[in-house]
This record gives structure tokens, sequence and C-alpha cells, in this order.
């Protein structure tokens, strides 16, 4: 299920477009303040921000900045504002798409659909690029990995469920090296120990995020 960000203060809209969109497998969680939605991305994992650019306490296009300055999560802008700077202004900020107000909601939806193909088939791509995973061990940027065997099937697990956030006891139950009893503990020295290999700053890590309270994901 594709999880959107909703940065909207109208609740009226807010509360519409989350039962619409549920209907296509979208769930969203709506913020009407913004500083509470950017501490949000701190905890939670979004496929998705749909942002309106009139908001309390700050304006949206200060807030689509400070998301791309935190992540390069998609965002688009759905906003009544008809302001074409605000547009352009909107899309230097790193904004994927800009909707006017008032839209047809299939349009956001096809327009979600098709902004999420062009990122995930970009993804998909960059991954298998970095990443080659084979009966012979896993290879990044062509270089085989010096991975123990317990390594080897996490790290394969981890990119086979890119971008999605698997749990702890998901590992524990999909990677056979892992004793149950000592699992917890065994997967987060995995982790360490893989993220040595693989990160560019192990210290802090882009390739696996850990994501409190829930598990790792596989960015790329």
């Amino acid at each position: 299920m594709v999880k959107i960000l909703l940065i909207e203060d109208d609740l009226e809209i807010s509360d519409l477009l989350t039962q619409y969109l549920s209907r296509y497998q979208m769930e969203v969680i709506s913020y009407a303040h913004p500083k509470s939605a950017l501490a949000s991305l701190g905890i939670e994992s979004y496929d998705l921000v749909l942002l309106d650019l009139t908001l309390p306490d700050m304006d949206g296009l200060d807030v689509c900045k400070a998301l791309r300055e935190r992540s390069d999560i998609p965002i688009i802008i759905s906003s009544a504002r008809s302001d074409l700077g605000d547009k352009v202004i909107a899309l230097e900020l790193g904004a994927d798409d800009y909707l006017p107000k008032p839209y047809e909601p299939r349009e956001l939806v096809a327009r979600i659909q098709s902004l999420l193909r062009r990122i995930n088939g970009k993804t998909i791509q960059a991954s298998s690029e970095m990443f080659r995973v084979d009966e012979t061990g896993i290879y990044k940027e062509g270089e085989l990995l010096p991975l123990t065997r317990a390594e080897f099937e996490l790290l394969a697990l981890l990119i086979k469920h890119r971008r999605q956030i698997i749990s702890r006891d998901f590992i524990a139950n999909n990677v056979e090296s892992i004793q149950w009893e000592s699992s917890e503990r065994s997967i987060d020295v995995l982790i360490s120990r893989i993220r040595q290999k693989i990160e560019a700053n192990p210290k802090h890590p882009t390739l696996i995020r850990s994501i409190r309270g829930m598990g790792y994901q596989f960015t790329l």
C-alpha cells in the first residue's frame, strides 16, 4: 500500500482525500500543522508528500524547501494559489509536480501513480546498477562483497524487499543463519557489519535506514 503524507489545514479536504485515495490502496496520514508533519518524517516512512501552500505557522514553499533538505521523497504541490511565481518557485525548490485547486480527485490519483512509477523505476534501475545478487554472492558496483553467510542472507533479503520497512520478526523468520533466541541482538550486529561494508559513512547510513520501532529499510 502506498503511504502518503498529506499536509493540509482544510479538514474537509483532508477527510475527502483520505477516503477517496483509500479506494486506490493509498493510506493517507494527514497533518494540519507543517511543523508536526516535518517532525513525523523522523518517525514514519512515506512514499510521497501531498502539500498545500497556504498553511498555519509556516508557508508551504518553506515546507517544500525543508522537505527537500531532509529527503528525496516525491512531492506534489496541491494549492489554490494561482500565482505562476509560486509554481515556478515550488518546482525550483524540488517539488515534482504542481496541481492547482480545484481539481478532479481522479487526476490527483493519476499524477500520484505516474510520479511513483517514474521514481520507482529509477530506484530499481539504480539499485540493479549498484547491487547485483546471484548464487556466487552480492556485488556492489561490480565488486564482490566479503560477506559472511548471515550477512549475505540478510542483505539479500533487504534488497529483495527494497524500499519496504521490514521488521526484526520478519528478518528472524526469513534469515536461516539467525537463531531466534538471540535474533534481536544478532540482527543489530549484522546490520552494523553490513553497513561497514556497503555504506560510504556507516555512522550516517543512507542505504540501510533504521525505522524506530518498526525495523529496517533498504532505500535503493
